[in-house]
This record gives structure tokens, C-alpha cells and sequence, in this order.
């Protein structure tokens, strides 16, 4: 099977090559901007949707035109990648995946892309890369490139330029590791806590800074508009909110990779984060309530890293063999684990649950993740073993994933099935006590 992988490096540009490619970016910024507007001015005249070809055909009279002959100094291709991006952009609208296209602001997210690997040359021996109207530039090679280049991608963050490589390689069928299923609870006091008893603490990336971010921010506010002091200092804030970004993405890497090795298939919660990041502040006419107190969840759960803790877990799991099954939250945290009783009352605190009907005492985040183990269960318990895709052969379209049928799951190494197929709460105490 083939494995596209990209890898990412810092480049290290000279003077005229970071000149080169802030406009370049600028170009096809641009590019992006004047075609979506034409396509809307296109849609308010009441015609059709504006196809690539026929844009690619006004971006040869744009750089061919009096009003903008600097696009000729750009090349050609990340240009042209440009539309394709708006072309992919109005797809994901249509399709009701993304909202409509917006206008790209510059110093946002400033990129370009080489999708042509014939232009593109890489001496990792030397650790350089060749890029068309760029020549050589040296890059940080932290680590070796593997498989054939495919195309690569300038982007600029927080005043550093990177370059991401994107590979091809053919890999054998992946077969996992681990032999064992496992939910995951997610949460503010606790990060990440696993049915088996397992729980991540929270790194809390930007509470650390906060203090720092704060301080630096102010100061940048005290200082005249694009000064050389103004440009120091909003260097100063770029530096903390990378840093920010780089300890957050460093522990769910080292997390997700850890759940993914030692388990075949793991189930979690379908959480839409944009939904409960939402502000509660309404409007003049009708004001939220608990605002300030909202807020602070809100702070806190985008500090967690939630969605890209489940967008890791699910390429990790993929590329080791495993499976990622996500199961609706609806009253995960509310479900005795133990007689099933179902009530609000059953969590009266953040951290403990009492089942109010049987008795049962345990932590909640451990009840939320044995509850969303269950639920990830629950399909495939009553499918024929031949037509789940836990239980094809293996070699097949879809590898099975060791430890989800039910004969590898009645073992002396794994906890005893209840009739449903999932573990017993009752095995899962015992095996604690013992």
C-alpha cells in the first residue's frame, strides 16, 4: 500500500531568497483574492461557477497585463496551485463541508506550493533543497526524508520560514502492535483519561505563557505602529505564541503515539469542539448568561488540543493497522457503568460519580471512558464476524485489527466478557484488586 507522509523542516533563507518568498506568497494571495472575487461578481451577474481551466486562462492575461506585470516575476505553477485551491475550496462548500470561501489577509498564513516534483530537487546529504526562482536554501534537517518527493510547500509562521516535503512510499500492510481495545474520556481537570485506569494530566500550553503573552502584548501596544520597536516587539509576542503552539503539538504527539502503539482499536467521544467553544455572550437585545465563566471553559478546552488529539490518533492508528471508532458523548458520564442507571444525579461533582440507584462509587472521567469503550463495542457486537471490518481476514482491503475479535479477546492477558462482548465491571475490579 502507499503512505503519503510529509516532513517538515525550518529553512534558512538569506536576505534576498526571504524577499522572494514573501512575495511570492503575496502573488498567489493575490491570485486567490482576484479570482474569488470574480467569482462572486461571476455569481451576481448570474452565471455559473468559473471551472479551473477557464481561470487558468485569466491568470495568463493577469501576469500578461499592464495593471499586474509583477506576476510573471512568481512562478508560474504556485500560481496556478492557488486556483486549485479555490476551486478545492468551493468543492468543500458545496459539499457542505466548509463555509464559504473567505479573502486571504496578508502576514496570515502566508504559503505557496511546488506541486511539480520535476522542479524540485533535494540533497539531503548537504541538507539543502532546490526550489524553482529560489535556488538552494538550506533547511534544518532534523531527520531523513523518506520515499519520493511528490511537491513541497513554503509557509511562513511566526517569522520563520518552513518547508514541507510531501512523500510517497510504498509500506507493507500495516499489523498492530497492540492487542487490546480501549476508550478515552476527554476533559479539563483531566486531559485524556483511558478505561483502562490510565489518565494524561493537562499541559495547560497556554496558561503557562499566559502571564508572559500578556506582558509582551502590552507592550507592544505602547509602541508607534510599524516602528522598529513596534516590529521587536510583535517579534517578541510571535516567539511566546510559537512556543505555545510547538509544547501543545509536542505532547499530543508524544500521547497519541503512545495510545496508538499499544492498542488495536480506540474508541472516543464524537465531540464538536467548535460547538462547545462557542461564545456565550449573545446579543445587546439578549444577553448570554455566565459569561465570564464560559469563557474560561472555552479558553480551557481549545488549550486542550481536542480535535488534533483525534485528528493524530486517527493517521496514527491508520498507519499501525488499529482503528479509531468515534461514539455520540450523549450521557457517557451520566450511565452507571454497573446497573446502567442513567441520571444527572449519578455525577454531582466533576470528579466523583455515585450511581444514585445501585451504589457504585468511582471517579467520573473513569466511568465517561469505560462508558464510551462500551458504546465503541456495541456495533460490531451483534455483526457476523465476516462482515465486520474487525474481523476480515487478514491481507485483505481492510486489516483486521488484533485484539477486537472476540476469540483474541478471551484471553488470559485480557479481562473476561460480559454477554455483550465487552468487558465486566466486575472483571475489571477484580483484575484492579488483584
Amino acid at each position: 500500500m502507499q503512505r503519503l507522509q510529509a516532513f517538515k523542516f525550518e529553512l534558512m533563507p538569506n536576505g534576498e531568497q526571504q524577499r522572494k518568498m514573501r512575495r511570492f506568497a503575496g502573488s498567489c494571495r493575490f491570485v486567490f483574492n482576484k479570482a474569488l472575487a470574480l467569482q462572486k461578481q461571476n455569481h451576481e451577474a448570474g452565471g455559473k461557477f468559473i471551472g479551473y481551466v477557464a481561470m487558468a486562462k485569466e491568470l495568463t492575461a493577469w501576469r500578461n497585463g499592464a495593471d499586474t506585470p509583477w506576476l510573471k516575476d512568481a512562478p508560474v505553477h504556485p500560481l496556478q496551485h492557488a486556483l486549485k485551491d479555490l476551486e478545492r475550496a468551493y468543492q468543500n462548500f458545496f459539499a457542505k463541508r466548509a463555509d464559504y470561501p473567505r479573502f486571504k489577509k496578508k502576514g496570515l498564513r502566508d504559503s505557496f506550493r511546488y506541486p511539480d516534483p520535476k522542479q524540485i530537487k533535494l540533497d539531503e546529504a548537504n541538507g539543502r533543497i532546490f526550489l524553482p526562482k529560489l535556488g538552494w536554501l538550506r533547511y534544518r534537517a532534523s531527520r531523513d526524508v523518506r520515499g519520493s518527493v511528490r511537491n513541497a510547500t513554503v509557509s511562513e509562521s511566526s517569522g520563520k520560514w518552513f518547508v514541507s516535503i510531501q512523500t510517497a512510499r510504498e509500506v507493507d500492510a500495516p499489523v498492530p502492535a497492540g492487542t487490546t481495545a480501549v476508550g478515552v474520556d476527554m476533559g479539563i481537570a483531566r486531559f485524556a483519561t483511558l478505561s483502562n485506569g490510565t489518565f494524561y494530566a493537562p499541559l495547560n500550553s497556554f496558561r503557562r505563557h499566559e502571564a508572559a503573552l500578556r506582558k509582551a502584548q502590552r507592550a507592544m501596544s505602547r509602541k508607534t505602529k510599524f516602528s522598529r520597536n513596534w516590529r521587536k516587539a510583535k517579534a517578541r509576542v510571535q516567539r511566546i505564541h510559537a512556543r505555545i503552539g510547538n509544547t501543545r503539538r509536542d505532547y499530543l504527539h508524544k500521547a497519541t503515539t503512545t495510545i496508538s502503539n499499544n492498542h488495536a482499536m480506540v474508541c472516543i467521544e464524537d465531540l464538536r469542539v467548535s460547538n462547545m467553544s462557542k461564545s456565550a455572550a449573545g446579543t445587546s437585545e439578549e444577553p448570554g448568561k455566565c459569561v465570564r465563566a464560559k469563557s474560561g471553559l472555552n479558553k480551557a478546552i481549545l488549550d486542550q488540543g481536542w480535535y488534533e488529539f483525534r485528528r493524530q490518533l486517527d493517521y496514527k492508528l491508520a498507519w499501525n493497522g488499529g482503528y479509531l471508532v468515534a461514539v455520540p458523548p450523549q450521557n457517557t458520564s451520566r450511565t452507571c457503568p454497573c446497573c446502567g442507571y442513567v441520571s444527572a444525579n449519578n455525577r454531582r461533582t466533576q470528579a466523583r460519580f455515585a450511581c444514585v440507584e445501585c451504589g457504585f462509587e468511582e471517579h467520573a472521567d473513569l466511568v465517561g471512558a469505560i462508558n464510551v469503550l462500551r458504546a465503541g463495542h456495541a456495533p460490531f457486537a451483534c455483526v457476523p464476524q465476516g462482515d465486520s471490518p474487525l474481523g476480515q481476514v487478514s491481507g485483505a482491503a481492510m486489516p483486521p485489527a488484533a485484539g477486537t475479535r472476540r476469540s483474541d479477546l478471551v484471553s488470559s492477558s485480557m479481562l473476561p466478557l460480559s454477554a455483550a462482548g465487552i468487558p465486566s465491571l466486575s472483571a475489571q475490579s477484580a483484575a484492579a484488586e488483584g
